[in-house]
């Protein structure tokens, strides 16, 4: 059952990520009703130089939303306003939610984060890696653990060419050819983004459960959160709501309707993969909904989604002083999550141990375990050069901790 809005805090299990369980002081009450601008005046220069069209911003506490916005538009063309309930691509924030699923599976005895892949796909047996003089036996075979945390070395190789819908390919598929690939890197060696990563994850589940993956995120995340909104194939009345993606025009400098290759036509179709990479469309009051559950140690509503210490173990560091990790200074990585080791440049205003995920069209949702709330922006810009490192991100971050952190 959706949470309402405004609620008291409570002591939540949270605590096991720092030390103790204290009752926090009585939050400010915020009528979520009347748009306070906090967020519009802060982006509105970013918004005047057309850095992005219109957004939705929230501030998500244990308990409650704290603040939400929408402002600026969602379609240009039709002048169509940006609203609290817009749909949006989220990209590769559909990745934790990923690896969620596969830690509900480690708590349940039926996978183990060192397990070699092979164990569950046949096609990573003997698994060979790529070297100037050709391929060699890999030195270690790939294991879960490396797939969570871009350790994995995996090929970026698709079945699909280049700028073409990347939904048209099983997920059975798409792992059987990442087995079959040479690997570009020995496992554990560096750090690397991996989309076919996290989609073997998401095969992973349907082997070991026996679900496909959309249907066991459905009934492990989304029904038991009343997440309503958010789905791999959004219906055409959802569509009605979906934000126009823009690039920047490079002569003229103003926003153009970019599409989005990665799909393909009709979105509703229900025959497209739901990618674990990257698939999922959700609206903020549903993203409210999963953050409040993580930021409750992973219960919601009576309901237990992962232990406490399942949790601290995604968000803590699994890569010790492994250079060049993520994609902002100052960062290190867990279990599907991005972790904040020590705040700086896009990431000042965060504490350290903040963790989070963004997406290639710009949201971003970063939640800091000190302050006990979840920053979360929605946009949808195509060609930032770093999404995770643009200016919009540290600009509504360092308002959402002036305006509203504790």
């Amino acid at each position: 059952m959706r949470r309402p809005a405004l609620l008291p805090c409570t002591c939540f299990a949270l605590a096991l990520f720092a030390s103790g369980c204290s009752q926090p002081a009585a939050p400010e009450v915020v009528n979520l009703e009347e748009n306070n601008a906090v967020f519009s005046f802060a982006l509105q220069e970013l918004q005047e130089k057309q850095e992005f069209a219109g957004a939705v911003t929230m501030v998500v506490g244990p308990d409650r939303i704290v603040a939400l916005e929408a402002f600026g538009l969602a379609d240009i063309a039709s002048g169509r306003p940006m609203r609290k309930d817009s749909l949006f691509w989220i990209a590769s924030m559909t990745k934790p939610i990923t690896a969620m699923g596969v830690l509900m599976l480690v708590e349940e005895g039926k996978v183990g984060l060192d397990d070699p892949v092979e164990k569950y796909l046949g096609s990573f047996q003997g698994q060979q890696l790529a070297t100037p003089t050709g391929p060699v036996p890999a030195p270690r075979p790939v294991t879960v653990r490396d797939l969570l945390t871009h350790t994995s070395g995996l090929s970026p190789a698709m079945p699909t060419k280049a700028n073409q819908p990347v939904d048209t390919v099983p997920l059975a598929a798409m792992a059987e050819l990442s087995g079959r690939t040479p690997l570009v890197s020995a496992p554990g060696a560096k750090w690397a983004y991996s989309n076919t990563g996290i989609n073997t994850l998401g095969r992973i589940i349907e082997v070991v459960s026996g679900q496909p993956y959309a249907e066991f995120v459905q009934k492990r995340f989304f029904d038991p959160l009343d997440m309503n909104s958010t789905s791999f194939w959004p219906d055409v009345t959802l569509q009605a709501s979906l934000a126009t993606p823009y690039r920047k025009d490079k002569v003229t400098g103003e926003l153009i309707a970019a599409g989005n290759t990665r799909f393909s036509q009709p979105l509703q179709d229900r025959k497209r993969t739901a990618l674990p990479a990257g698939g999922l469309f959700s609206t903020a009051n549903d993203l409210a909904q999963l953050y409040q559950m993580i930021l409750r140690g992973g219960e919601l509503d009576g309901h237990r989604f992962l232990r406490p210490e399942t949790l601290k173990l995604m968000t803590t560091n699994q890569l010790g002083a492994l250079p060049k990790v993520s994609f902002a200074d100052g960062m290190h990585m867990g279990l599907g999550f991005h972790l904040v080791g020590t705040p700086v440049g896009v990431t000042e205003s965060l504490s350290p141990g903040s963790f989070g995920h963004g997406g290639a069209y710009g949201t971003q949702a970063w939640i800091d375990p000190v302050r006990r709330q979840a920053y979360v922006l929605l946009i949808q810009r195509t060609d930032l050069p770093n999404s995770d490192g643009s200016e919009i991100r540290r600009e509504f971050q360092k308002m959402a901790v002036e305006a509203f952190g504790r």
